[in-house]
């Protein structure tokens, strides 16, 4: 069996297990109209959608394993984005995205000055965009102090 089939099956798997979690979520007090399932359910019918096509596809194109450059690339990513996540609470959604961006965009070879622009405009913007057009709550953290009180 090839690989893309093979990791065809266990993302298939996987977004079984997803669907399955995300039928038990229930709101305590139901201020939308889908409710807090729909998101991941919706993430898991396509996710297992593109895990079929994997299995199913008539002619699988050979793979070659990353190596070298790329999988320096894949493994900072995967290690920043945990960072991401392990300190969006603390930094707070502006902080964290930017440094994010920032650090993201060193990874892949931009200089200081357009990585730390870029990355203290995506902080800035996207959150205005969640907070303001959205009406998404987003975590301030640090910032807290200067604009929530």
């Amino acid at each position: 069996m090839r690989a893309e089939r093979v990791f065809g099956l266990v993302w298939l798997a996987f977004s079984a297990a997803m669907a399955w979690v995300a039928l038990d979520l229930k709101a305590p007090i139901s201020y939308e109209p889908v409710g807090p399932r729909a998101v991941p359910l919706l993430y898991a019918g396509l996710m297992a959608a593109c895990a079929l096509t994997l299995v199913l596809r008539p002619h699988a194109v050979a793979f070659h394993w990353p190596h070298g450059k790329v999988v320096h690339h894949i493994v900072v990513s995967a290690g920043l984005l945990l960072g991401y996540a392990l300190a969006f609470e603390g930094l707070g959604f502006p902080l964290a995205t930017a440094l994010l961006a920032l650090l993201l965009g060193r990874v892949f070879g931009g200089s200081w000055r357009t990585c730390a622009s870029g990355g203290v405009a995506m902080g800035i913007v996207l959150y205005l965009f969640f907070d303001r057009l959205l009406d998404v709550v987003l975590p301030l953290g640090l910032l807290q102090p200067l604009f929530g009180g």
